[in-house]
């Protein structure tokens, strides 16, 4: 059984709703502390209050693409404040359905902001050995669409795509160092982000139905214990058997 202790401190991104809140409150319930950083203040108080042990969760209101080159600041800031580090989990993300011919570069470059250069500069922080314990471990939340993409799905799946085979190369370079990074792709989960569209193109595809934050969260918290201690560089696809 995966257990932690309070001094195993996790930094979740996306903590406020979804996949991120529900690794944070699985690693809590296991006995972990939690920085838990999201823009929406108010979905991290209610986070704290859903928490078995709320006096884990430390909150930490912030929009991490508004300085993305000040993120290992930030991650050096939070260590300063809280601890070195035993891992994080980066939830945080964005993604539409969009057809090409409505594509932009202003859209395009958010999504890109969030989902690829935000995660590899929280991890530009974390891989300093100055912020992290020894067999530190990070995973990062993908996409099935990363791997296999559908039509609307070019800018979502470019930086899915390009977050997983950074977090390849990334891993290799941290390998020497002990600090262990991992993706999970998740295909449609139920979360706010899961449209209806994509729900209804989903119908009769997942053998045991649409996936929950919880399955996704499981994999999550087992890649970031001392279980997994001999697993980096993978990319683990939850799709219930659907690609």
């Amino acid at each position: 059984m995966i257990q932690f202790d309070k001094s195993q401190i996790f930094i979740v991104t996306g903590a406020s709703s979804g996949i991120g809140e529900a690794v944070a409150l699985l690693l809590n319930k296991l006995g972990a502390s939690v920085v838990a950083v999201a823009r929406r203040e108010n979905k991290l108080h209610e986070l704290r209050e859903k928490a078995e042990i709320p006096e884990n969760i430390y909150i930490e209101h912030k929009d991490l693409t508004e300085d993305i080159e000040e993120l290992p600041a930030y991650v050096k800031a939070l260590r300063e404040k809280y601890g070195k580090f035993q891992g994080m989990a980066f939830c945080a993300g964005a993604g539409v359905l969009e057809p090409l011919r409505l594509a932009n570069y202003e859209a395009y470059q958010a999504m890109f902001n969030i989902n690829y250069f935000a995660p590899i500069f929280m991890l530009k922080g974390l891989a300093d050995k100055r912020n992290h314990q020894p067999n530190a471990s990070v995973v990062c939340i993908a996409s099935i669409a990363g791997v296999h993409p559908t039509p609307g799905q070019s800018c979502y799946a470019g930086t899915k795509a390009a977050l997983i085979n950074s977090m390849h190369a990334v891993a290799d370079e941290l390998s020497s160092t002990g600090l262990r990074v991992n993706c999970v792709s998740p295909s449609l989960i139920e979360t706010a982000m899961a449209g209806e569209l994509e729900k209804q193109y989903a119908e009769g595809k997942y053998p045991f139905g649409i996936g929950h934050v919880d399955d996704v969260a499981n994999m999550v918290v087992f890649l970031l214990s001392d279980k997994a201690k001999w697993i980096t560089k993978q990319n683990y696809i939850i799709d219930c058997g659907a690609f």
